[in-house]
């Protein structure tokens, strides 16, 4: 498998938004609770700083955005997201959106790559974060909502451009 990392074009957006939906409908790692239909997709990808997607032949195996984490005076700060489809994880997938997100920050001129809401049951996030030098920031207790109804705790990361 020969992985690249780049830019989404609009043709990627029918693979982009399944790979989306379903981390968002597993309901375990991202904040969004309501899947995305094409045209939603199209304009969320699109209001991004940067969406890169993982592509081998032609097929999208993950994602990832990248947009500011604040405004202002912390505008200087970026937030990430990063999706694998379930038949790609465990490849090294996640590892090279994350590592390309890294360098496509510095470009864009962020200084820092914030994770507001990793959760503490997401041990492969936390293992790569970690294992790429990511600093943990403390633990926010019951801070995301689990789809069975009950909190669990979250440890925001940051890492340096």
């Amino acid at each position: 498998m020969t992985v690249t990392i780049r830019e989404y074009k609009n043709t990627d957006l029918p693979q982009m938004t399944e790979i989306w939906n379903e981390v968002v409908n597993d309901g375990i790692a991202f904040p969004q609770d309501t899947p995305l239909d094409l045209i939603g997709a199209e304009e969320f990808f699109a209001s991004q700083s940067f969406t890169g997607v993982a592509e081998d032949n032609g097929n999208i195996l993950g994602l990832y955005i990248l947009h500011p984490n604040n405004v202002g005076r912390c505008g200087h700060i970026a937030n990430a997201s990063y999706c694998v489809a379930s038949s790609s994880r465990g490849k090294h997938v996640g590892e090279k959106l994350v590592l390309d997100s890294l360098l496509t920050g510095k470009e864009k001129g962020f200084r820092i790559l914030q994770f507001n809401a990793v959760v503490k049951t997401n041990l492969s996030a936390l293992h790569l974060y970690e294992k790429l030098g990511f600093v943990k920031l403390g633990v926010i207790p019951k801070g995301f909502l689990m789809p069975d109804g009950h909190y669990e705790d979250i440890i925001p990361h940051y890492h340096m451009l």
